[in-house]
């Protein structure tokens, strides 16, 4: 394990004033991945930007976990509908 590519639980809670039990929750709730690694916790780096936005939603907003796992759901489809619309806009390209 290269230790850039994760970031120790623990040391993330503390940063941002969390319970270890509440990412806990939310990693079983399908809502973050969490990485064991030698009886020890990891977010794997990739998942930061994703596990603050929901931090976000959950302590600034008052959102509870089912809100947003919504909000999630229905922010990575229109991740993926754009994706979609940027590439049908490039094969357009070609026939313009």
């Amino acid at each position: 394990m290269e230790t850039g590519e994760y970031i120790i639980l623990t040391d993330f809670c503390k940063v941002h004033h969390l319970m270890t039990e509440f990412m806990l929750e939310l990693h079983d709730n399908g809502l973050i991945e969490i990485t064991v690694l030698e009886n020890e916790y990891y977010i794997p780096t990739r998942e930061l930007s994703k596990t603050e936005k929901i931090i976000r939603l959950y302590s600034e907003l008052g959102i509870n976990l089912e809100g947003i796992a919504v909000i999630t759901q229905l922010l990575e489809r229109i991740q993926r509908m754009q994706e979609e619309i940027t590439a049908l806009k490039n094969k357009l390209r070609v026939y313009g």
